[in-house]
């Protein structure tokens, strides 16, 4: 049986509360009066910078510089559909000579200078990062590996199974550079007290200085090998979920015609490592940003 096809749809919002999650990231809730939300845990919305006139300018100079328009621009969801409101987390994107081609458009304005208040149009939902029914009847765990904002959806994810569902039980392991830097990290630390037996998380930081930061949930350096067969063990029964920053196509373009070879991205280091610890392809949802 072929699953329907969900409908796109245009909703007027407003945002109801800012909430900051880090010192360059916030979680905006829209107030979208009496539409009916039908989306699932892990959908995204889009956003067209074109609407907002303190970006006109901006818009206009980008897109008469490559020649096309511009896009709208994807946010996660970080309510879900148990919530009374929809909300999507923004972390602000920092231009940095030499390596990025422009200047980011939208994620500043949201992240920074959009109080309640705020009037705009979205576009959603949709997105194939998500728990369906399928990987919930043939898995016992579902393990989250996340870097940055990529915990965004994952987050959507667990804390709407773990309320509505029953049984399967979840692992997060989640990269970031410092402690500030993590996002939702009451949100997981209370989920973890009401679901002792069914979510753990694992933070690891690859530039945190303060010693005391660390803990028997917060490890030191970048997720590896070892660290992802302490959270997995045994595949069997288990399902992947990963999510967090990859190549974007300029860059392998830049770096063949150079004739250089980029870095492994924390999504390709992700997916090596599961491969290497015997974790089949088709038990793995990923999605990437960059």
């Amino acid at each position: 049986m072929t699953q329907a096809r969900q409908r796109i749809k245009e909703l007027e919002v407003m945002v109801s509360d800012v909430k900051v999650e880090a010192p360059d990231t916030v979680t905006l809730s829209l107030f979208t009066g009496n539409d009916k939300l039908n989306y699932e845990p892990g959908n995204f919305l889009t956003i067209s910078p074109q609407q907002f006139p303190a970006l006109e300018r901006w818009v206009d100079y980008l897109q008469d510089l490559k020649g096309r328009k511009e896009p709208a621009r994807a946010y996660s969801l970080a309510s879900s559909p148990d919530e009374k409101y929809i909300a999507i987390t923004v972390k602000e994107e920092r231009y940095t000579s030499g390596a990025t081609p422009y200047p980011p458009l939208l994620s500043p304005i949201l992240a920074l200078r959009t109080p309640p208040g705020t009037r705009m149009v979205v576009t959603g939902f949709t997105g194939p990062y998500k728990l369906t029914d399928e990987i919930r009847s043939q898995n016992e765990e579902i393990v989250h590996i996340c870097a940055g904002s990529g915990i965004v959806p994952s987050f959507s994810i667990i804390k709407y199974d773990l309320r509505v569902n029953e049984k399967l039980k979840h692992t997060l392991v989640y990269s970031n550079k410092k402690h500030e830097d993590i996002i939702f990290d009451e949100d997981f630390a209370q989920l973890e007290r009401e679901f002792p037996d069914r979510l753990k998380v694992i933070h690891t930081l690859t530039r945190e200085e303060d010693p005391t930061a660390f803990g028997e949930g917060i490890r030191k350096g970048r997720i590896s090998q070892s660290l992802l067969k302490e959270a997995i063990g045994n595949p069997d029964n288990k399902a992947v979920f990963v999510c967090g920053p990859d190549h974007l196509p300029w860059q392998k373009k830049a770096a063949k015609e150079k004739n250089e070879t980029l870095p492994p991205s924390f999504l390709q280091s992700a997916l090596d490592y599961l491969g290497e610890l015997g974790v089949q392809k088709d038990k793995i949802t990923k999605e990437s940003y960059g």
